[in-house]
């Protein structure tokens, strides 16, 4: 199965494998940082930039959990979108995008903060925190891609009967 753009409703089967790479990052960040000593805290990163959006936009920022809650939202979106990138293109493939698109996205994750003007880098603290996020980005990654493999055989499947 091929999800490309000719295909109908290509966007909405991309965005079932895309909610799970996201789920399983969000899960691995709140989960873990419970648990770890210096985890990543890339919810940190999310609520400075609610902060900064909506002092940008003459608002007053949400605080405390609620701030927590909306960044959560807002990674899930945005982690959503991104990771459907996995189930696009061709169907050969898809844990190497993942892989790529996952290690990228942590890659990113730990260097980019200080420039997008969200502080020092909460990523940073150690290296192995630094590792800890790229690995996590990286295996989100490959469960968008298991997703995708799942939902290719499926459909192939489907197609078949």
């Amino acid at each position: 199965m091929d999800l490309s753009p000719n295909e109908p409703r290509f966007g909405l089967r991309a965005l079932g494998p895309g909610l799970v790479g996201s789920l399983t990052l969000t899960l691995l960040h709140e989960g873990l940082r419970r648990v770890l000593r210096d985890p990543p805290r890339m919810d940190v990163l999310g609520m400075r930039a609610l902060k900064k959006g909506a002092r940008a936009l003459g608002r007053r920022p949400a605080r405390g959990r609620r701030l927590h809650r909306q960044a959560l939202v807002g990674d899930l979106v945005s982690n959503t979108l991104f990771y459907a990138l996995v189930s696009l293109g061709k169907p050969r493939r898809p844990f190497l995008r993942g892989a790529v698109l996952g290690a990228l996205a942590g890659v990113g994750a730990v260097v980019l903060p200080p420039y997008l003007g969200l502080g020092r880098r909460p990523a940073r603290a150690q290296p192995r925190t630094a590792l800890l996020t790229v690995g996590y980005y990286t295996l989100a990654g490959l469960s968008a891609a298991r997703a995708t493999r799942g939902l290719t055989v499926r459909t192939a499947a489907a197609l078949a009967s």
